[in-house]
């Protein structure tokens, strides 16, 4: 099946070449182009691709404001930002604002058609431990976290162990070995925190666990 893709870029020598890059692969399809965050959102709205490439700064509206337009309105489209600095405070408000990944700009043509792969698979592009050191890095912008039992009152107490230890970037496996449960058993539980809290993937969750108060940003090593 072929990967539908937006790309979002002010710049149209980048936008060529992400569409030259990926166009070239005959699973994946660049079905529209934006050069502004406005655009993006009514592109990817009208074509309703399965990966939107948004850059961070764009004019009229950012990259970040866009993602979050998108993830309010409904769009399904999975959202890989853009971005050349690695790991500073704009990937953590992207991720927060509800994209699912972050690549750099000078990513290989082949690492960035994989990841587009594997972001419209569903898959976690960026580690739960790569999410997890951003958001201790910047602890100091994070508001006071919100009352833990409204959002999270859905879940079960055993959901909460899983999800409170996702958030500390404990894989399956060693989730699964510290809780006495299955691998399997441990993915059951990830897939119903996914539904009942309406979030796309892993990583929504380890920041809607910081969000909420769940788990708090670790004091940074002195």
């Amino acid at each position: 099946m072929t990967v539908r893709v937006v790309v979002a870029d002010d710049q149209g020598l980048i936008r060529a070449g992400l569409r030259t890059v990926l166009d070239a692969r005959p699973d994946l399809s660049v079905v529209g182009e934006a050069a502004d965050g406005v655009e993006a959102v009514a592109v990817a709205t009208r074509t309703r691709p399965d990966v939107v490439l948004m850059d961070v700064r764009m004019p009229r509206r950012d990259g970040i404001a866009a993602t979050r337009d998108l993830v309010a309105a409904g769009n399904p489209a999975r959202v890989v930002m853009l971005t050349t600095f690695d790991l500073d405070e704009h990937v953590y408000a992207a991720l927060r604002a509800g994209a699912s990944a972050f690549l750099l700009k000078d990513t290989r043509p082949a690492d960035l058609a994989e990841a587009v792969r594997v972001v419209a698979r569903g898959e976690a592009l960026l580690a739960p431990t790569v999410t997890r050191r951003l958001l201790d890095r910047y602890a100091d912008r994070l508001p006071a976290p919100a009352p833990a039992g409204d959002a999270l009152a859905v879940l079960t107490a055993r959901e909460r162990e899983v999800l409170t230890l996702t958030a500390r970037a404990l894989s399956n496996a060693e989730i699964a070995a510290r809780l006495h449960l299955s691998t399997a058993t441990v993915k059951t539980h990830v897939s119903a925190i996914l539904t009942k809290l309406g979030l796309r993937d892993r990583i929504q969750a380890v920041v809607l666990a910081y969000d909420t108060g769940l788990v708090r940003p670790e004091p940074p090593v002195r």
